[in-house]
């Protein structure tokens, strides 16, 4: 059925109590004057600025009765024809007695006819005594359609404001455009479209991160994403050979809509591996890889002292992600956010936000890749692990002596840093056991020392400052072995 129909169906029903959540308060009246149409009913709209209003006669009457709820409750409650009445934000003032009392007795039709009562506004706290009687209705979404609809009337109004100058639009990008802006609310989307029509007339694949960036402000209201404006290039990141085949494979089954056939959108991959090995670096390359938006999940953020509010944070980032699709939800260190060991000391927390978790991993249809990164295997819910929650577990290593001399040639060109006369081969022997982050480090701390000795940086400086680095492999060489383990016969090694 539309969403037409539902209402209709509603109002026919004489449903006492409706709760509309939205700020397209405009479509909502729209939709209500729609629904005379199939359901004649008296139709009246108020507000605490304008009292009430009848709106199905062509022109609106004015308000006869005064901004009061109260006053405006007890109209309704002696009106001998039935109607149907919008409240707009009606819900601050619900929290008297004698208010609650009359909206009770008007949907339990004492001494009333069978009213349709609606409460709309961007966010409806209905009282708890109320509650039980109130039926909540989900305005849908625009579609593909209407959003094209949208963009095609924000470019003609352009073309109407400057003069008849028409907006230079790319077909591809347009497309590209309307698929990105769904999930959101017409309002929000008209600003979007707005926003990338009049900054400078053009409509095309150079917009596409902005819609990003903007579609991400509006939609992250509650502070728990984050968004990564600088995604990586796999030429960025050394060695990790096999994960990049494995991304480029699937890109265009995660990022064409419809995938090609026969093949289904990838759901995600997780990564373990020794600390300072890439795998930060390697989740932005992910989302660069597939050209699509990265987005960081900050697990600290969503833990909440009042009971329920955890849950319900974690339910609002992942629908916000949703939204925000296609696009690649990064967990960094998953395992401090998910520790089966801090289950029984909090209430059983932790296990409904892994139990939400797994949930939502399993029955998304949205395109959204999720990459989760962890450094301690062992802390990790064996439920996570399981087959099927992720499309493949990666194991980013150590790197070996080749992926090495690369790390170096990529920081060492990262810092326009000359290297001919730079033995790559000599400096990937001596770093053995280091990671990525502190092959940087080292280059970091010869670039110091040949500053203060007033001398160019060259092969010998890098091997003494390798000489007098500690790596992570030496320092913590039990754990580091028993991990690299674990792995051997558990993981898909990324390199």
């Amino acid at each position: 059925m539309s969403e037409l129909q539902d209402l209709v169906a509603l109002i026919r029903a004489d449903t006492p109590l409706l709760v509309i959540e939205t700020p397209d308060e405009a479509r909502v009246i729209e939709l209500f004057r729609l629904t005379l149409m199939h359901a004649w009913r008296a139709l009246y709209r108020w507000s605490i600025t304008e009292g009430l209003r009848r709106m199905d006669f062509d022109r609106e009457d004015e308000s006869e009765v005064a901004p009061d709820l109260s006053a405006t409750l007890e109209e309704i409650r002696q009106a001998s024809q039935r109607g149907t009445y919008l409240l707009l934000d009606a819900h601050p003032y619900l929290g008297y007695a004698s208010s609650q009392r009359l909206l009770r007795d008007i949907i339990q039709r004492r001494g009333s006819q069978p009213h349709v009562l609606v409460l709309i506004g961007t966010k409806v706290v209905v009282p708890e005594a109320l509650e039980p009687f109130a039926v909540r209705f989900n305005l849908r979404l625009p579609d593909a359609n209407a959003l094209l609809k949208l963009v095609q009337d924000e470019a003609r109004a352009y073309t109407t404001e400057n003069g008849g100058r028409r907006v230079e639009a790319d077909a591809a990008a347009v497309k590209q455009i309307v698929r990105n802006l769904q999930g959101m609310s017409l309002t929000d989307a008209r600003r979007i479209a707005r926003h990338l029509i009049y900054r400078d007339g053009v409509l095309g694949a150079d917009d596409l991160p902005e819609l990003a960036r903007l579609k991400f402000e509006m939609l992250n209201r509650s502070g728990h994403l984050h968004y990564e404006y600088d995604t990586a290039r796999f030429s960025d990141v050394g060695g990790a050979a096999r994960l990049k085949r494995w991304i480029e494979q699937r890109r265009d089954a995660f990022v064409l809509d419809p995938p090609p056939a026969g093949l289904e959108p990838p759901k995600g991959v997780l990564l373990l591996g020794v600390q300072g090995c890439g795998k930060s670096l390697l989740a932005k390359a992910v989302a660069g890889g597939f050209g699509v938006p990265l987005v960081r999940l900050d697990f600290g953020t969503l833990y909440d002292k009042y009971h329920g509010e955890t849950e319900r944070n974690l339910r609002d980032a992942l629908a916000s992600t949703e939204q925000l699709a296609p696009c690649v939800l990064w967990i960094d260190e998953i395992e401090k956010g998910l520790a089966p060991s801090s289950g029984e000391g909090d209430g059983g927390l932790s296990r409904r936000v892994l139990g939400y978790l797994l949930t939502w991993m399993a029955e998304r249809k949205s395109h959204v890749f999720l990459v989760a990164t962890a450094n301690q295997v062992h802390d990790l819910p064996p439920e996570l692990l399981r087959k099927g929650r992720f499309d493949e577990i990666f194991f980013v290593d150590l790197p070996d002596p080749a992926t090495r001399a690369e790390i170096f040639a990529l920081h060492l060109d990262r810092r326009k840093l000359p290297r001919e006369d730079i033995d790559l081969s000599a400096l990937a022997a001596a770093a053995d056991g280091f990671s990525g982050a502190e092959i940087e480090q080292v280059i970091v701390s010869a670039l110091y020392a040949t500053h203060a000795a007033r001398t160019g940086i060259d092969t010998h400086a890098l091997i003494q400052s390798i000489r007098d680095t500690r790596p992570l492999s030496v320092l913590m060489a039990e754990q580091v072995q028993a991990l690299r383990t674990w792995a051997q016969s558990r993981t898909v090694p990324a390199g």
